[in-house]
């Protein structure tokens, strides 16, 4: 594990963590919310149900996804994109939940960045062994607005990596209601988490739930 300098203030603002130059990790920023959230997005997942997406080549990820705001995230034989459409049901993605938005934008805020409008909130649910190799966010159409990260439930390893998939990257464990930001300078870097590991949270059972709030459009 990397080591990394933690800094807080006089308790106004949450405890964070100061990843790169523009990326920040706030330590369980959403732990005031927690189960309010994880009930906003079990609402969206009754709309828009969890499924595998397939990369372009054809291999089945090992997360299940789904997708609320005016776009969401997919990926299939016709590539990585953002549709206003989920497939699976024909209709409109569900609206972004309200108190996630809120969230959203007060720490993106938080981190430097003003005017992040989200409209799109991925949600990857992870089990045991499932994970997700180093890659850039890049199908978005302007690279100056943030990446927002929220997790929930099972901690797993995050890998924080440079502007190439070969550069060496830092390791640190994201915790139940960590909120991650990155952007700016930062903003293309690789990322991604290894395997989640078998364990019980008693909000999320066996599973690690992620959403990755992006302005899309």
């Amino acid at each position: 594990m990397s080591s990394l300098d933690l800094f807080a203030n006089d308790g106004a603002e949450p405890l964070s963590t100061q990843i790169s130059e523009q990326a920040t990790l706030f330590h369980q920023f959403l732990l005031a919310d927690d189960e309010a959230l994880i009930n906003d997005i079990r609402g969206v997942l009754k709309l828009s149900p969890l499924r595998h997406l397939t990369t372009p080549s054809g291999h089945k990820m090992s997360v299940k996804s789904s997708s609320c705001g005016s776009y969401g995230w997919l990926s299939d034989k016709h590539g990585y994109r953002y549709q206003n459409t989920d497939p699976v049901t024909g209709q409109p993605w569900p609206d972004i939940p309200h108190r996630i938005l809120v969230k959203a934008t007060e720490v993106s805020r938080l981190a430097g960045f003003e005017n992040f409008q989200p409209d799109s909130c991925l949600i990857n649910v992870y089990t045991p062994g499932a994970k997700m190799g180093l890659h850039q966010d890049k199908n978005e159409t302007d690279f100056s607005k943030p990446i927002v990260s929220f997790s929930f439930g099972l901690p797993i390893t995050f890998m924080w990596g440079g502007f190439k998939r070969s550069d060496k990257y830092q390791k640190f464990s994201l915790q139940h209601a960590d909120a991650l930001v990155w952007g700016g300078k930062d903003r293309l870097r690789y990322h991604g988490v290894q395997q989640l590991k078998e364990a019980m949270h008693p909000l999320t059972g066996r599973c690690r739930v992620n959403l990755t709030i992006r302005q899309a459009g």
